[in-house]
């Protein structure tokens, strides 16, 4: 048994030792005034990966954003709160490498939480995203993604409420994020 157990051990260490794992995500905040109307917008994504070899490696990331919109409305001051829960797994291909350019696509499963005020959505997309990782040195890198490839699906949770499903591209600066990453 103990030998078992030393063998188990010596796996583990020598598993972590070459272990390729990444700590990164996105982070952003906004405040916007135009007269009496305000924005602001807090958004957390952090996100874990691991690379399995050069090209492969899978990963995931968990975010949470918060919007709160101020502005009058036939003379009174209205508040809508708008909160965000996202979870999304994936598997990344590296598909060309430069230098210290990677360009990659990672495929993987998005689920969306929305509330707003007491109306909450829920949303749920399955897809391909391409994007670019500029190796600044050796542990940190800037990573961005452009696009989504794939299908979507967006309900309100309300009783008879209608899905809308949608198929398709969209490569455009609507849908652009960009984060840095630190690989251990």
């Amino acid at each position: 048994m103990k030998k078992i157990m030393m063998t188990l051990a010596a796996v583990a260490v020598a598993a972590t030792m070459n272990a390729q794992v990444y700590l990164g995500g996105g982070l952003g905040f906004q405040y916007h005034k135009q007269g009496d109307d305000k924005t602001t917008i807090v958004k957390v994504m952090p996100e874990i990966g691991y690379n399995l070899d050069e090209n492969w490696a899978v990963g995931i990331a968990l975010g949470y954003g918060h919007t709160k919109d101020t502005e009058k409305y036939n003379g009174q001051k209205v508040s809508v709160k708008t909160d965000v829960f996202e979870i999304a797994p994936y598997a990344r291909y590296t598909f060309a490498k430069f230098d210290k350019v990677n360009l990659f696509v990672d495929g993987g499963v998005d689920y969306v939480h929305t509330k707003v005020d007491d109306l909450k959505t829920n949303a749920f997309a399955v897809g391909l995203k391409p994007g670019v990782a500029v190796n600044l040195n050796e542990k940190l890198s800037f990573v961005a993604h452009v696009g989504f490839l794939g299908y979507q699906y967006v309900k309100d949770d309300v009783d008879g409420a209608d899905a809308a499903n949608s198929f398709g591209f969209d490569l455009d600066g609507s849908n652009l994020s960009f984060g840095v990453y630190y690989n251990f």
